[in-house]
Order: structure tokens, then sequence, then C-alpha cells
């Protein structure tokens, strides 16, 4: 028996390949399924099942290209509704994958057709929990993406409890536990950093898990500061219910090498996103005027999620040389199809054409630091933003700063003075350049981006950069 997570930290996602005696079974793929393909064709093995745990939000999985290339049969949970041919399993229904099964544990809550898969090993003991969004490694699945009409979150958190207290605890300790996703998905509120644990592990350490927990305890805590989803979490869905292109058509639409002068001309007539996806430290010496930045080496796809609200948007891109496949690919697997084509010769191009560009202003956090003094000494005002999360802002925070966190950008724009200088800053670097590209495009042409973040902050000696105790905090 083999078992293989396939991580992809720029989702936080985990998807499985699992055979046993020629027979594959392949858990909630990428959109990108050649990998899986190429695995079982080097271990003379045939992909018999995809096992889907339930329609996710989060990224397009790769269950309807990969049917359509080897024939294997997809496998939902109960209650689950699609437009193309699959398995609906009952709860209790077992499929043989060579010597071992998998054990189908409909675990509603997260959503509705949640489903947790058992691999019992060769002898009939419980070896894995392939869990899904249902139970992560410290933390559950979230239990308000799946509302509809009266079925509140509170009612799905009290599904979720029951699934956990029916079909998960009860589980041998040492059964081990591989989780959909890990830390930085937006799946769940406080997921580890590990990827693999054991269900044991799982009852000693999970809040969620608590022995003795009542239900409303539970529902209480689940639900407590869930920060709203990113708007592209329906849309995501809406592929994984109804289908959507194979990978290698949007790959032959999308990449396409444009000249400077149909880079324009495409960006004219199609009122496209210019979306430069190079490191950070290259943005900001130069880029295209009203482009937005949104690095391919941080946490590209989701945020590309959850700034930009609509997938059909047209986007053209500027990337590294060489980045252009592994950019479309990126933005597919989040349902971003409609890649009109990159620059030919990267940015490089537009400079050497003579067009007009534009760049950042980033500062070091001991000029910032100098600033601020200054400030203290009534020379001036120091304005500055902090883009992270709240969870990071209430750690530990600049005690001058405001929490304008990036997801909710939008929401914050009164705040940015147009008429005077402002500085922002995030955790390390990334996430600034991002919100500071945004803030250009729409007119706040006065941002200062502070390069290192936060990271760079705390070793700055001033008293108002020095790190603020939770006890302190505004």
């Amino acid at each position: 028996m083999v078992i293989e997570q396939i991580y992809t930290g720029c989702l936080a996602q985990g998807a499985y390949y699992i055979e046993s005696n020629g027979e594959v079974a392949i858990i909630d793929p990428l959109r990108e399924v050649q990998d899986y393909i190429d695995s079982a064709a080097k271990n003379n093995a045939k992909i018999k099942y995809i096992f889907e745990t339930h329609f996710h939000a989060d990224f397009v999985s790769g269950h309807v290209t990969l049917a359509e290339k080897t024939g294997a049969k997809i496998v939902f949970g109960p209650t689950a509704k699609t437009n193309f041919e699959t398995i609906i399993a009952e709860d209790h229904q077992v499929f043989k994958v060579g010597e071992i099964t998998i054990t189908v544990l409909h675990t509603p809550g997260h959503t509705m057709e949640s489903t947790c898969f058992l691999l019992k090993d060769k002898y009939g003991k419980d070896h894995a929990l392939f869990s899904g969004d249902t139970l992560f490694l410290g933390d559950v699945g979230r239990p308000d993406l799946a509302q509809k009409g009266t079925l509140t979150e509170k009612d799905l958190a009290g599904f979720l409890y029951e699934s956990l207290r029916n079909k998960v605890m009860p589980l041998a300790d040492d059964v081990l536990v591989y989780p959909a996703h890990g830390a930085g998905s937006a799946c769940g509120k406080n997921l580890s950093r590990e990827t693999v644990g054991t269900i044991g592990h799982q009852k000693e350490t999970n809040y969620a898990l608590r022995a003795n927990m009542t239900k409303a305890e539970f529902i209480n805590e689940v639900t407590n500061g869930l920060l709203p989803p990113p708007a592209y979490f329906p849309l995501n869905v809406k592929l994984n219910k109804e289908g959507y292109k194979s990978i290698d058509e949007v790959l032959q639409n999308s990449a396409k090498p444009l000249s400077v002068k149909d880079f324009e001309l495409v960006a004219n007539e199609t009122e496209a996103i210019v979306l430069d996806v190079r490191h950070q430290t290259e943005f900001v010496k130069g880029f295209i005027p009203q482009s937005i930045f949104i690095g391919i080496d941080g946490g590209f796809a989701p945020w590309v999620g959850a700034l930009i609200k609509d997938i059909s948007q047209p986007i053209l891109l500027v990337t590294s040389a060489g980045k252009e496949a592994d950019t479309i690919t990126r933005l597919s697997r989040v349902g971003f199809d409609n890649v009109l084509g990159y620059l030919a010769g990267s940015f490089d191009t537009w400079k050497e054409s003579g067009k007009e560009i534009d760049s950042l202003i980033s500062v070091s956090a001991n000029a910032l630091e100098t600033k601020i003094k200054e400030a203290d000494n009534k020379l001036g005002s120091c304005l500055v933003f902090d883009v992270r999360k709240p969870g990071e802002y209430a750690s530990e925070h600049l005690k001058i700063a405001a929490n304008t966190p990036l997801d909710f950008l939008n929401n914050h724009l009164s705040e940015f003075p147009k008429d005077e200088d402002f500085y922002i800053h995030c955790g390390g670097g990334y996430r600034s350049v991002i919100a500071a590209s945004i803030l250009k495009a729409r007119g706040f042409h006065n941002v200062i981006d502070v390069a290192g973040g936060y990271a760079a902050i705390k070793k700055t000696t001033s008293e108002r950069t020095e790190a603020v105790c939770p006890s302190t905090l505004k």
C-alpha cells in the first residue's frame, strides 16, 4: 500500500494518491492531473476511483478532467448533486482498491455533502482518515459556506458537532488523519502547519474535539470570529458541481505571447486587468501604470481569488521569463481561466519600448522609525496602515497603526488620505506591495511601502515601534 500526500503550499491544500496491488484512488485532486496519471503509469497501476470529500470552494478540483482522461469513477458522498456522471455513495458504502478498502463516512457540517473516507488496510484494520474539510489539524471546517434558505451557520455547526462525535471521534487514537488543508487556508480559523496527524493527538489538542464539550459550546466556538469568505468561493463551488474546461484547453487559449503594441491594444479593447506576478522587489522598481501586483512566489492563487471578485475577469499577465505557463496554471486552480495572453519578454520589453512606467516608493523600517520620531517632535504627522489580518494585528502592532486588512481593503478606502503621504506595511513585505499597487491604481499616489514589513519594524528601537503586548493594545 502506498499513500502519498501531494501538498500545494500556495493553496495550503492536500491531495492524495493511494495505490494498492495495481489499483489507484485519488482524493481531492488539483485541476492539473497529469502528475497523477504519470505516477500510476510509472507503477503499472490503473486509477480506479476519484474521491471528492465535498464541493470545494477554495479551488477547482481535477475530478472531471481526471475521469475523462482515465475512465476512473468519481465518488461523492450522500446528498451531492452534479451535472456529470458520478457515484453518489451511501453512508458506510465500501469501495475496494487493490487489497485495501475505503469506507464512506458522511459527515455533514462544513457542507451538507461533506464526507470523510476511512482507509482500512488489507487486514481490515482502520489505518487512515481522509477528513476533507470536516476535521483539520487544530481546527474544523467553517460551517458558514453552505447556508441555504432557512439553514444557518449555527445549524451547520450543529450537524458538524454530531458528525465529529458520531463518526470521527470513535475511531482509534492511532488512526492517521489526512486533512484537505493546512495553515493558510480560509476554510478554517486555526489550522496547524502540520499536514498529517492522528485521531488521538487531535482529541488531546483540537479545541473542537474537547471532551465533555456541549453542542452549544461547540456551535458558539466554531462560529465565533469567522471572517467573511472570499468572493470567489461560491464561483468555485459552481465549477466543481457543474464542470469546467480542461487545463489543457485553458493553457492553449491563454499562453499567448503579446508584443507591447498588441498587449496595449488588448488591454484597451477588453478592460483587462494587468496582473504583474514578478517578485515584489522587481515590481516596486517599475511596472506598467495601473497594473496590480500579486506575486507568484507568495500565496498567489488565494490572493487572486480574494481580490479579483469575478473569475470571468479578463487578465493580461506580466511574468518573469519562463513563468507564463505556471502562472496560468495557478490561476486556473481557482477558476480564473480568462487570461488573454502575456507580455512577451516580460517588463523589460515595456521599458525598452519607451512606454510610460510607474514605480512605488519603498522605505526601510529604520526610515519609518525616523519619521515616527519626527512626528513625535511635532515636525509632522505619520500615518501608518497595517494590512495584516486582524489576528496578526491583535497579537502585536505599531501603536500608531490602523488595521486595514488586505482581504477587505475596499472597505477601508475612505481611511486613506489623498493629499498626505502615508505608510503601509504587512508581515514581511509581500502583502503591502499588493495593497500599495491596488491603492496606486485607484489614485493614491502618496502611498509608501515599508520593505520587510512588521518583521523588520520589530527590529527597530523606537518606543513607538517596539512590539506591543496584548494587554496594552489600543
